[in-house]
């Protein structure tokens, strides 16, 4: 029996490739997968009604208040 060539039988291809070689098989389908799930996940999130996170503080709020320096702390 030949080995079948991927682009005359695509899904023959795929079955004598998952016998063959499951590791590296397994590894081409989950690459393969890694994008679609990254562009698939955002509208299907938003579909189901899960809210974004809130985004995280970048800078520590000021007080507005006159700042207290402390003392007894300076370099003599």
């Amino acid at each position: 029996m030949s080995t079948p060539y991927f682009w005359n039988q695509p899904l023959r291809y795929m079955r004598y490739a998952s016998h063959t070689s499951p590791a590296l098989f397994w590894s081409v389908i989950l690459g393969a997968a890694g994008p679609v799930v990254f562009l698939a996940s955002i509208p299907l999130k938003r579909k189901l009604g899960i809210a974004d996170k809130e985004m995280v503080p970048q800078t520590y709020p000021i007080p507005n208040r006159a700042r207290k320096i402390p003392a007894g702390f300076d370099d003599e």
